[in-house]
């Protein structure tokens, strides 16, 4: 396929992940967490609706991961990230299970243990995830800001997890393991995907 539209797939498909991931996560997520019983019963469409928008999260996650190879299958790196990527959407795609069951859950304590369920297995996912951004780091290059956002967001989706799973007080240092996550990821990624948009495919040397 012509890389300009290999990059112009890549790079919407990015944009319908941030949107989609932003309205699930945001919005639905945090209204389960905050008003457990209440979102549960009174808003559950919303609820539905944020169970496919993390679906289709996931299906665009994959289209990235086939356009991002095909861009850059001559490196001997790509098929490796392409492989973590797929790890990332496959758990994702398993953790969704859960908030589907807190569907069905009618107490405070079961929903929200549902959603903890959800968090902990997207928070391996997202270890892979990192993996696959240090990898796609060291592929693209070029521009190199943008390739060092995505390292840092790499590494940092990796030390949050190993954070969360060997820290006992994570809670207390949570909105700074955030933040650093938040910070690199969003200016790496959505710059990729501007990027993609506008030059990739153009001139990949």
């Amino acid at each position: 396929m012509n890389p300009r539209l290999l990059s112009l797939f890549a790079g919407v498909s990015y944009l319908i992940i941030f949107f989609t991931a932003i309205f699930a996560n945001f919005l639905v997520l945090e209204s389960i967490q905050k008003e457990p019983l209440a979102t549960i019963q009174e808003n559950q469409l919303m609820v539905r609706f944020g169970i496919i928008a993390f679906l289709v999260t996931v299906v665009f996650d994959v289209v990235v991961a086939w356009a991002l190879y095909e861009l850059y299958r001559d490196n001997i790196l790509s098929g490796l990230s392409t492989l973590f990527r797929m790890m990332h959407a496959a758990i994702m795609g398993v953790s969704i299970f859960a908030l589907v069951n807190s569907l069905s859950s009618t107490t405070v304590h079961e929903i929200l243990k549902q959603v903890e369920i959800f968090n902990t297995i997207w928070l391996i996912g997202l270890f892979f995830f990192g993996i696959h951004l240090i990898l796609l780091s060291k592929i693209i290059k070029k521009p190199w800001v943008i390739a060092i956002f995505i390292l840092i967001a790499g590494v940092m989706y990796m030390v949050d997890t190993a954070a969360h799973f060997l820290l006992s007080n994570y809670d207390k240092y949570g909105s700074i393991f955030l933040a650093l996550v938040a910070i690199p990821s969003v200016i790496g990624e959505m710059s990729l995907a501007v990027w993609l948009l506008i030059k990739g495919g153009k001139n990949l040397d």
